[in-house]
Protein backbone atom coordinates (compact mmCIF):
# COMPACT_ATOMS: atom_id res chain seq x y z
CA UNK A 1 0.00 0.00 0.00
CA UNK A 2 2.63 1.97 0.71
CA UNK A 3 4.21 1.67 -2.88
CA UNK A 4 0.43 2.59 -4.44
CA UNK A 5 0.71 6.34 -1.60
CA UNK A 6 4.21 7.26 -3.08
CA UNK A 7 2.89 6.51 -7.18
CA UNK A 8 -0.13 8.85 -6.52
CA UNK A 9 2.08 11.38 -4.43
CA UNK A 10 4.32 11.22 -7.77
CA UNK A 11 1.87 11.87 -9.74
CA UNK A 12 -0.16 14.58 -8.37
CA UNK A 13 3.18 15.94 -8.18
CA UNK A 14 3.94 15.49 -11.89
CA UNK A 15 1.06 16.50 -13.03
CA UNK A 16 0.83 20.05 -10.75
CA UNK A 17 4.28 20.67 -12.89
CA UNK A 18 2.20 20.58 -15.87
CA UNK A 19 -0.31 22.90 -14.95
CA UNK A 20 2.63 25.28 -13.63
CA UNK A 21 4.57 24.87 -16.69
CA UNK A 22 1.48 25.24 -18.99
CA UNK A 23 0.95 28.82 -16.65
CA UNK A 24 4.49 29.90 -17.33
CA UNK A 25 3.73 29.46 -21.72
CA UNK A 26 0.66 31.05 -20.61
CA UNK A 27 3.16 34.03 -19.37
CA UNK A 28 4.69 34.02 -22.95
CA UNK A 29 1.27 34.81 -24.70
CA UNK A 30 0.78 38.44 -24.22
CA UNK A 31 -2.59 40.35 -24.49
CA UNK A 32 -2.22 43.95 -25.72
CA UNK A 33 -0.21 45.02 -22.39
CA UNK A 34 2.99 45.16 -22.12
CA UNK A 35 5.15 42.33 -19.35
CA UNK A 36 8.50 42.03 -18.82
CA UNK A 37 7.75 38.57 -19.02
CA UNK A 38 6.86 38.83 -22.81
CA UNK A 39 10.81 38.76 -23.30
CA UNK A 40 11.59 35.29 -21.14
CA UNK A 41 13.74 33.17 -23.20
CA UNK A 42 15.17 35.84 -25.60
CA UNK A 43 18.37 34.98 -26.13
CA UNK A 44 21.50 37.66 -26.80
CA UNK A 45 24.74 36.80 -27.78
CA UNK A 46 26.80 38.42 -25.04
CA UNK A 47 30.29 37.66 -24.91
CA UNK A 48 30.14 34.90 -27.87
CA UNK A 49 27.68 32.66 -25.41
CA UNK A 50 23.58 33.02 -25.37
CA UNK A 51 22.55 34.75 -22.62
CA UNK A 52 18.55 35.23 -21.14
CA UNK A 53 17.86 39.13 -22.37
CA UNK A 54 16.99 39.12 -18.11
CA UNK A 55 21.01 38.37 -17.37
CA UNK A 56 22.34 41.11 -19.59
CA UNK A 57 19.58 44.05 -18.83
CA UNK A 58 16.79 45.28 -16.80
CA UNK A 59 13.06 45.25 -18.99
CA UNK A 60 10.37 47.01 -16.83
CA UNK A 61 7.42 48.56 -17.97
CA UNK A 62 6.83 52.46 -18.06
CA UNK A 63 3.33 52.21 -18.98
CA UNK A 64 0.85 50.05 -20.17
CA UNK A 65 1.92 49.79 -23.96
CA UNK A 66 5.66 50.40 -23.65
CA UNK A 67 8.45 48.33 -22.95
CA UNK A 68 11.54 49.07 -21.50
CA UNK A 69 14.93 47.38 -22.00
CA UNK A 70 18.15 49.44 -20.44
CA UNK A 71 21.28 47.17 -20.76
CA UNK A 72 23.98 46.67 -18.36
CA UNK A 73 26.33 47.47 -20.90
CA UNK A 74 25.69 50.29 -23.65
CA UNK A 75 27.74 47.85 -25.73
CA UNK A 76 25.42 45.00 -26.06
CA UNK A 77 22.37 47.48 -27.08
CA UNK A 78 22.51 46.36 -30.81
CA UNK A 79 22.85 42.62 -29.77
CA UNK A 80 19.65 43.14 -27.60
CA UNK A 81 17.79 45.03 -30.74
CA UNK A 82 18.80 42.04 -33.34
CA UNK A 83 17.66 39.36 -30.80
CA UNK A 84 14.01 41.19 -30.62
CA UNK A 85 13.87 41.95 -34.51
CA UNK A 86 15.38 38.21 -35.57
CA UNK A 87 12.47 36.60 -32.68
CA UNK A 88 9.13 35.66 -33.48
CA UNK A 89 7.00 38.16 -31.33
CA UNK A 90 6.23 40.84 -33.89
CA UNK A 91 7.85 43.60 -32.19
CA UNK A 92 9.47 47.01 -33.38
CA UNK A 93 12.28 48.16 -31.01
CA UNK A 94 13.29 51.49 -30.98
CA UNK A 95 17.29 52.53 -29.93
CA UNK A 96 18.30 55.59 -28.12
CA UNK A 97 21.72 54.98 -27.70
CA UNK A 98 20.82 54.44 -24.02
CA UNK A 99 17.77 52.20 -23.66
CA UNK A 100 15.31 50.23 -26.57
CA UNK A 101 11.71 50.95 -26.30
CA UNK A 102 8.77 48.79 -27.46
CA UNK A 103 5.99 50.03 -28.12
CA UNK A 104 2.89 46.70 -27.88
CA UNK A 105 0.41 47.86 -30.51
CA UNK A 106 -3.45 47.13 -29.41
CA UNK A 107 -4.18 43.77 -30.84
CA UNK A 108 -6.88 43.55 -33.84
CA UNK A 109 -9.18 40.84 -33.97
CA UNK A 110 -7.63 38.76 -36.35
CA UNK A 111 -4.40 38.82 -33.70
CA UNK A 112 -6.85 38.01 -30.68
CA UNK A 113 -8.00 35.18 -32.45
CA UNK A 114 -4.28 33.69 -33.25
CA UNK A 115 -3.70 34.11 -29.99
CA UNK A 116 -6.04 31.93 -28.83
CA UNK A 117 -5.57 29.40 -31.09
CA UNK A 118 -1.53 29.53 -29.69
CA UNK A 119 -3.78 29.45 -25.89
CA UNK A 120 -5.22 26.12 -26.87
CA UNK A 121 -2.34 24.47 -28.66
CA UNK A 122 -0.67 25.18 -25.25
CA UNK A 123 -3.94 23.87 -22.96
CA UNK A 124 -3.72 20.88 -25.49
CA UNK A 125 -0.05 20.31 -24.80
CA UNK A 126 -0.72 20.64 -21.09
CA UNK A 127 -3.77 18.05 -20.76
CA UNK A 128 -1.55 15.56 -22.99
CA UNK A 129 1.11 15.97 -20.48
CA UNK A 130 -1.56 15.38 -17.59
CA UNK A 131 -2.39 12.31 -19.62
CA UNK A 132 1.35 11.03 -20.24
CA UNK A 133 1.50 11.07 -16.45
CA UNK A 134 -1.46 9.51 -15.76
CA UNK A 135 -0.50 6.55 -18.11
CA UNK A 136 3.22 6.60 -16.82
CA UNK A 137 1.44 6.12 -13.16
CA UNK A 138 -0.93 3.56 -14.18
CA UNK A 139 1.52 1.17 -15.44
CA UNK A 140 3.18 1.38 -12.71
CA UNK A 141 0.04 0.27 -10.94
CA UNK A 142 -0.33 -2.55 -13.21
CA UNK A 143 3.32 -3.57 -12.45
CA UNK A 144 2.81 -4.17 -8.58
CA UNK A 145 0.12 -6.60 -9.46
CA UNK A 146 2.94 -8.96 -10.08
CA UNK A 147 4.39 -8.08 -6.92
CA UNK A 148 1.30 -9.10 -5.03
CA UNK A 149 -0.56 -6.32 -4.97
CA UNK A 150 -4.31 -6.87 -5.08
CA UNK A 151 -6.03 -6.13 -8.06
CA UNK A 152 -8.66 -4.14 -6.11
CA UNK A 153 -6.12 -2.13 -4.50
CA UNK A 154 -4.45 -1.19 -8.22
CA UNK A 155 -8.16 -0.82 -9.74
CA UNK A 156 -9.01 1.96 -6.94
CA UNK A 157 -5.51 3.31 -7.18
CA UNK A 158 -6.56 3.84 -10.78
CA UNK A 159 -9.54 5.67 -9.86
CA UNK A 160 -7.64 7.80 -7.71
CA UNK A 161 -5.51 8.72 -10.85
CA UNK A 162 -8.54 9.51 -12.69
CA UNK A 163 -9.77 11.75 -10.42
CA UNK A 164 -6.51 13.69 -10.24
CA UNK A 165 -6.26 13.69 -13.68
CA UNK A 166 -9.45 15.28 -14.14
CA UNK A 167 -8.73 17.61 -11.37
CA UNK A 168 -5.50 19.04 -13.18
CA UNK A 169 -7.44 19.55 -16.82
CA UNK A 170 -10.14 21.20 -14.95
CA UNK A 171 -7.55 23.97 -14.08
CA UNK A 172 -5.66 24.13 -17.28
CA UNK A 173 -9.45 24.55 -18.73
CA UNK A 174 -10.09 27.68 -15.90
CA UNK A 175 -6.38 28.98 -16.91
CA UNK A 176 -7.84 29.05 -20.13
CA UNK A 177 -10.86 31.03 -19.79
CA UNK A 178 -9.04 33.53 -17.54
CA UNK A 179 -6.30 33.83 -20.51
CA UNK A 180 -9.56 33.88 -22.90
CA UNK A 181 -11.34 36.63 -21.04
CA UNK A 182 -7.81 38.86 -20.93
CA UNK A 183 -7.34 38.22 -24.84
CA UNK A 184 -10.38 38.80 -25.94
CA UNK A 185 -10.93 42.31 -23.42
CA UNK A 186 -10.69 45.31 -25.74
Amino acid sequence: MEEIEMYLEEAKELMDNSVKHFQQELLKIRAGKAMPNMLDGLMVEYYGAMTPINQVASVSTPDARTLSIKPFEKSIIGEIEKAIINSDLGLNPQNDGEQIRINIPPLTEERRINLMKQVKAEAENGKISVRNVRKETNDSLKALIKEGVSEDAVKGAEGDVQKLTDQHVVKIDQLVLAKEKEIMTI
